[in-house]
Parts: structure tokens; C-alpha cells; sequence
């Protein structure tokens, strides 16, 4: 059905046509009453009888009705008129990505403000439990106030988005599935997409999707991923002649290093958007509020100035550093000596060995600080696999420990001779200085752990369990907090405090960044729990009489009583810049605790993948 300049729909006069897509028929309006322009869907007259396609109008309404946030376009209305059923919604002056790509790549600072707005509106919609499920440059508007996400035609319900079954009217998402193009306003020439079919928004699908599996929140970080390759390199992650070509691609390459097509693009980005395209959603970013960090980071730190360091390096394993401006920083409790001495500060940095990149996105962690001070271990990537490296602070190289491919968030044992770690669906430990791996547990997915003085070790299995405890040597686990409520409740990254008998431990009702995270103050024999922190706190640790937190891109520090528990004094802010809350603490050698006013030198995690939230 086409709708000619005059009519009316309700109280809207139709002033012209603005673009179709394969379920969708968009036109600018006039609103009579506020004497406003709009944009006014309708279903094309070929699906008005299509009950699927109505299905998805409607829900469409329903998920744009739930968000409101600026970078998401507006609902201002439906109604329905002569059986025309129609939406009413946000006009938008501008053009959208897909046409601006036209004219080649986004200049870095367009692409990090741009991508961060992008973040904002996908963390709105997945918190609403909403997926987009057709994120595209289609679907982006660039408008004077920023960028806009539209065409939530595919949105899926809260059921896809924690991951139980769907709802039966969400229908699955086939090749065969036209989309709805809500808001393009001109579709660039030799585009793929085709009347009834997906070409295109095949090349933005993740393999999950592809292999018919349930999508989820990191279904959508995979599209993301792939806007923000385009939007870097004026190119699409995967190309192909044809449909097969495309879906192989996706399914089994690996696109081409940005850093290979832009040279200076800085390696942060690079490896931002390279973990964004893993293949196994695992591996990926978990939240579109951890790539928004990262982004956001990036957009802080002088993007041109990031630019030059890493072209200027013919080593980019090296400068990869540099390129996140500090992708290893020591997070540091200044303590004072007995005796009044002068406070003594530390500062760590960390080079990837040769031939490998940091694997310190997504849940693989930051690097872990032995219990004295003098070893480092962490994650590397050589040719897509990583493993465990130890470096020895006061040398240059670092060694790689044998037998630990696929190893994730790294901690010490409390004579610092081991080291526990997370790999292949389980919880092991091996020497620091070398030999086999030896298996202590089951951890499906773990979410952090942490080695007492009695060979008892607390950690987090999965990203929506209770904390459990296992002797070092192995055995069943015993759980110690209260089992999660339901399929998002998580408590995770426990810290043993020094009697050994206590614990610290981050309590999340959502699994997400969320004012409603809690930090808790609990016994090992699971007698004691208390809330000390209720707000946006991440990773909680103890050192030399302070309580040490993240808290929205900040270090807290404040006064704390290991053996009551009790927190005293105002918090103090000790650093910021550290996204996702992520650090390692270095403890002094002394019983200090002054934290000399001037001399904090805490640092955080910049640009290595802090994490608030992994599913």
C-alpha cells in the first residue's frame, strides 16, 4: 500500500514517502496537533494479512514502547486506521551508516563516539531484556545529536535474552526471515540485501545464529563488532560473492586484523573488535556496557595521539601497551612503614611476550600479582591460543607455563609457588615454575578465585552460582553462599582476608554492572554474611587495614576491620580511569595503614577488558 501526499492517518498527515524495506513502509508526517514532524510505519499491503509479519509490528511496538534512552529512536504512538495498523515515531534528520559508509571509513573520533552511543542503546534494550537481533549500519541513524539505534522489528523477549526458552509469537530467525527496515532513508547501491531475503543482514549474524542456536545478549556483540570493523575500515568483516560465500565466512574465517587494513589504527581497538567476532559467544565480550568501557577509555585517552604511538611501532605485539595507554597497570595500596617512614610507591608495567599479543579482554582477567610483590602471571594470545606466562618484576621476560591452553583469571597460591587457575571446564593448579597441570575441580565458567594459608580455595564456578570452597588438592566443592535465587542472581570474585576465615566476596541480582550490586563481608563456614557496599561496586579486596572497591570507573578505598567487618571513616576516591572495576593490589611488607593524602598512585586496568559481567 502505498499512502499519497494528504492522507491521514489519526491526527498525522502524510507529507511524502521515506524508504521501504522488505516488512516495512516508512513515510514523514505532520502531527496537526503539536505541528511536529514524524515518521509513520505501516506494513507493506503484501504482509497486511500476514499474521507473522503482524506479530512482529506488534511486538516491535511493544519493545520500542520499553526504551526510552537518546540513542534509541522514539515511539510517539500507534494506531490503526481502515486496517492499517501503523507506528508513530521519532523523525530523524540525518543519514544512516549504511549510506555514510559510502564514502569510506568513520574517522577514529566518529567511530568511538559513535560506538559508544551504540553501546548505551544496546546495554537500554538488553537490561529491558529486550535483543535487537538485526543490528546493521541499516539500522544506525547519524544524526546532529548523535547516533540513533532503530528497527527493533526482530527484537526478541527477556526469555532470549537470559538465555530460557523464547517466547513461541518471537518465531525463530531463518534465512528465509525478511527484515524490517524501519528508517532507511536511501539503501546504498550494489547493496546485498534483496526484496524477501537477509543477504545482507547475514553478514552481521553470528555463527550461533547461523547454526540455528538461541541467540543471546552476545549475539547482538558480535553484530556490534562487525559495524564497528565497517565503521573502522570502510569494509564488511565478511564478504562473499553469494549467500554460501558470506556464511562461510562468518561460520569459519576469521576476518582481516584491522591493523592490517587501517595501520594506525590503535591495537586497543584492534583487539576490542577482534574479541567482539570470537566465534564461541564465550570468548566474547558478555555486555555491551564492557565494550562501552572500552570504547569510552579509548574516546578519553587522545585517539590521535594513541594513533601515531601505535604506527609509529613497527612491533605492535609491544606497542600494544602503549596503544591502550597503560594495558597492564598495577593497582597499587601505598601503606606506610612502621616507624613513620616515608611511604613507598611501586608502578608495574608489562610488555606481551614476542609473537603474542594480551588476552586481557573478556574473562580471561587482569594479571595477578604474586603475594610478594615480585612475579606476575598472565594471560598472552599466540595464533588465537593463549596460556599462562609468569614474568619476574625485575626482569624483562616473561616464561610461558606448558600445559595451560585456554587458561583464564590467574591467582596465587599464599606461598606464591602455585598458581590456581580456570580452563577447559575446570579449576586447576600447577607450580609457578613449571610441570603439569592437576585438575581440583569442576568450573564451568569460573568467575574468579582466591588461595588461602590453609590449601582451602574459594572461587566462583560459573557466572550465576555461589561461591563454593575446595581444598587445594582437590575434592567436592561445598557451597557457601546462598544458592542464586534465580537464572541471573551471581556472586563471584571472592578475596580471602588474612585470618583466613573470612572472605569478601561481589553479590549481583543481575549479573550486570547495576545499583542494586552488593559487596559482602562472609565467613568460609558460610555462618556470616553481611552486606558492607550496596551500589555499582566491582572486584572487592582487602589490603593493610583498607577496603578496596571500583566503583563507576574509579578506585574506592575506605577503613576496614577485617575481623568485625566493619567498615569506618569516609570512602576516599583513589584513582580513576579503571574500567570495569578490575584491579590487582601489591601489599606492602609492613602492618601500615595510612594511605598518605597526595601520594595515591592506584592504578587500574585501562583498556584490558575490565569485567563486570560475564554470562
Amino acid at each position: 500500500m502505498s499512502l499519497a501526499t494528504g492522507t491521514k492517518l489519526g491526527p498525522y498527515e502524510i507529507v511524502g514517502a521515506v524508504g521501504a524495506g522488505g516488512m516495512g513502509e516508512v513515510y514523514r508526517a505532520r502531527d496537526t496537533r503539536l505541528d511536529r514532524s514524524v515518521a509513520i510505519k505501516i506494513l507493506p499491503s503484501h504482509l497486511s494479512d500476514n499474521p507473522e509479519a503482524k506479530q512482529r509490528f506488534d511486538r516491535e511496538a511493544r519493545a520500542i514502547s520499553s526504551l526510552s534512552h537518546p540513542n534509541i529512536c522514539h515511539l510517539y504512538d500507534v494506531g490503526s486506521q481502515d486496517g492499517t495498523d501503523y507506528l508513530v515515531m521519532e523523525y530523524l534528520e540525518g543519514e544512516t551508516l549504511d549510506c555514510r559508509l559510502l564514502k569510506g571509513a568513520l574517522p577514529l573520533k566518529q567511530v568511538l563516539g559513535y560506538g559508544v552511543q551504540i553501546c548505551e542503546a544496546l546495554e537500554k534494550a538488553h537490561r529491558a531484556g529486550i535483543l535487537h537481533r538485526d543490528l546493521k549500519p541499516g539500522n544506525i541513524m547519524l544524526t546532529a545529536s548523535g547516533a540513533k539505534l532503530m528497527d527493533f522489528g526482530l527484537a526478541k523477549p527477556a526469555a532470549a535474552v537470559l538465555g530460557t526458552s523464547a517466547s513461541p509469537e518471537a518465531g525463530p530467525l531463518t534465512p528465509s526471515t525478511p527484515t524490517m527496515n524501519l528508517s532507511v532513508l536511501s539503501k546504498p547501491a550494489g547493496a546485498l540485501t534483496q526484496k524477501g531475503t537477509v543477504v545482507g543482514t547475514f553478514q552481521y549474524m553470528a555463527p550461533e545464529v547461523l547454526r540455528g542456536q538461541e541467540a543471546d545478549a552476545r549475539s547482538d556483540i558480535f553484530s556490534l563488532g562487525c559495524v564497528l570493523y565497517e565503521m573502522v575500515t570502510g569494509r564488511r568483516a565478511f564478504e562473499g560473492k553469494s549467500q554460501l560465500s558470506v556464511l562461510t565466512a562468518i561460520l569459519e574465517k576469521e576476518p582481516e586484523r584491522i591493523s592490517a587494513v587501517q595501520p594506525a589504527t590503535p591495537a586497543a581497538l584492534d583487539q576490542t573488535i577482534h574479541n567482539c567476532l570470537e566465534k564461541n559467544p564465550d570468548d566474547r565480550f558478555q555486555t555491551a556496557h564492557d565494550v562501552k568501557l572500552q570504547l569510552a577509555w579509548m574516546a578519553r585517552t587522545d585517539p590521535q595521539t594513541v594513533s601515531r604511538q601505535t604506527a609509529g611501532k613497527a612491533d605492535r605485539g609491544k606497542w600494544l601497551l602503549a596503544a591502550t595507554a597503560l594495558i597492564l597497570a598495577v593497582a597499587l595500596v601505598l601503606v606506610w612503614w612502621r616507624g613513620q617512614q616515608a611511604p613507598q610507591v611501586v608502578r608495574g608495567t608489562l610488555l606481551p611476550p614476542e609473537g603474542t599479543h594480551f588476552a586481557l579482554l573478556n574473562r580471561n582477567g587482569p594479571p595477578a600479582l604474586s603475594p610478594d610483590g615480585t612475579r606476575m602471571a598472565f594471560v598472552a594470545s599466540r595464533e588465537g591460543k593463549t596460556s599462562l606466562w609468569i614474568r619476574s618484576m625485575d626482569k624483562l621476560d616473561a616464561i610461558e607455563l606448558p600445559g595451560t591452553e585456554g587458561a583464564f583469571l590467574p591467582f596465587w597460591s599464599p606461598d606464591g609457588q602455585a598458581i590456581g587457575f580456570f580452563a577447559n571446564g575446570k579449576m586447576l593448579r600447577m607450580d609457578a615454575n613449571g610441570g603439569a597441570p592437576v585438575a581440583i575441580c569442576d568450573a564451568l565458567n569460573g568467575r574468579g578465585g582466591t588461595w588461602g594459608s590453609s590449601n582451602l580455595i574459594l572461587f566462583a564456578p560459573s557466572s550465576n552460582s555461589a561461591i563454593m570452597r575446595v581444598s587445594a588438592e582437590g575434592g567436592t566443592p561445598t557451597r557457601i553462599t546462598p544458592v542464586p535465587k534465580n537464572g541471573q542472581d551471581s556472586d563471584r570474585w571472592p578475596s580471602l582476608l588474612p585470618d583466613g576465615k573470612h572472605f569478601l566476596y561481589l553479590h549481583s541480582p543481575c549479573g550486570c554492572g547495576d545499583d542494586r550490586d552488593e559487596v559482602h563481608f562472609a565467613s568460609v563456614d558460610g555462618k556470616q554474611d553481611q552486606v558492607l557496599l550496596r551500589g555499582r561496586y566491582f572486584t572487592p579486596k582487602y589490603a593493610a587495614g583498607w577496603l578496596l572497591v571500583g566503583r563507576n570507573g574509579t578506585l574506592v578505598a575506605q577503613r576496614f576491620d577485617p575481623p568485625n567487618g566493619t567498615l569506618s571513616g569516609e570512602a576516599v576516591q583513589a584513582a580513576d580511569g579503571i574500567p570495569g572495576g578490575q584491579f590487582r593490589v601489591l601489599r606492602g611488607r609492613g602492618q601500615g595503614n595510612g594511605v598518605p593524602a597526595g601520594n595515591r598512585d592506584w592504578r587500574g586496568a585501562p583498556g584490558m577488558g575490565g569485567r563486570h559481567r560475564e554470562s
